[in-house]
């Protein structure tokens, strides 16, 4: 069963955030979309700043709309929200040692800047493992078991959302050689893959203070939180993750945290928003294709027809 609960109003409004932009953008085909959307209802129990006990925080009933949530896509640099909360857990259990300097630069760099470089060394220690020329069967074995690791976490949290998605990848710009191109596959079938609620659970933990606790989910907010002042991240170009993502579609005194994901063949993004006078939201959609990867237009449209229900229907 699911995190959250189907509701007749978000099934309407979110069908027709849907049809509007299929309207809007009509070489956006029906299964290059997917979509999770969840409000949270006074009493609002995310964000609080740590005030509820993983006890208390799962007994709060959401309400969502999903679309397609449950279908299997490349996340790109939405995988490295996964490897975000590995890290923390593995450091509050003591599986790696106490973060370092280049450490707390790597996973900063991860999830602000949405770093490769950054997040290939992060799966190095979260996984014991690192790239390298091809191994024999034998080591390569130990290798894959290694690197499996992030999955058997998640895995064992024991989330409906989380069976069957795929975290045992790192994000590349040029793309894998040696060992890791053998890992991925002959016809790449063991690339990350990821669900909208899968990701949706996730962020739905961190912003409610139950990601391994409350301080390390409030750090890992502060990285997420984005400014919507353009003169806070002209100079990035599209790494500023809200120029053609969800928080280009949003005014100016809205808050986000968010984490987006790109390539030549998708373009996603999965955020936590509060709007003035509003209940808070969350939100991630997926949409492959590469036109639809190059438009920068199509998720600020999606999050533009959300804030006008939240105003318009949920006031």
């Amino acid at each position: 069963m699911t995190f959250f609960q189907k509701n007749e109003q978000l099934e309407t409004l979110g069908a027709g955030v849907l049809e509007a932009t299929w309207g809007k953008f009509p070489r956006l085909a029906r299964n290059q979309i997917a979509l999770t959307w969840i409000v949270y209802d006074p009493p609002v129990p995310v964000n609080t700043g740590g005030a509820l006990s993983p006890e208390e925080f799962w007994k709060y009933s959401v309400r969502g709309f999903s679309y397609r949530a449950v279908e299997r896509i490349y996340p790109a640099s939405i995988v490295k929200l996964f490897y975000l909360v590995a890290v923390h857990e593995w450091l509050e259990t003591g599986m790696i040692p106490e973060a370092s300097s280049e450490m707390d630069r790597a996973i900063r760099d991860m999830i602000v800047d949405s770093s490769n470089d950054a997040t290939g060394l992060v799966v190095d220690i979260l996984t014991g493992t690192t790239a390298g020329p091809e191994l024999p069967p034998g080591p390569f074995e130990t290798w894959k078991q290694q690197r499996n690791i992030v999955n058997r976490y998640f895995q064992s949290l024991g989330w409906v959302e989380m069976e069957g998605i795929n975290v045992n990848q790192k994000t590349w710009c040029d793309g894998p050689y040696g060992r890791e191109r053998s890992f991925f596959g002959t016809l790449l079938e063991n690339r990350n893959m990821l669900t909208t609620n899968a990701t949706a659970r996730l962020l739905h933990s961190i912003v409610g203070g139950v990601a391994v606790k409350s301080t390390r989910s409030q750090a890992m907010m502060k990285l997420m939180k984005r400014s919507l002042n353009p003169a806070d991240w002209e100079y990035e170009g599209e790494e500023n993750q809200i120029t053609g993502f969800l928080g280009g579609g949003l005014p100016t005194d809205a808050q986000i945290w968010s984490k987006a994901g790109w390539t030549t063949d998708v373009r996603h993004d999965a955020a936590y928003i509060e709007l003035p006078n509003q209940q808070p939201y969350l939100l991630v959609v997926f949409t492959e294709g590469q036109a639809n990867s190059k438009n920068q237009a199509i998720l600020p449209f999606v999050s533009q027809q959300v804030v006008a229900a939240m105003v318009s229907e949920l006031n």
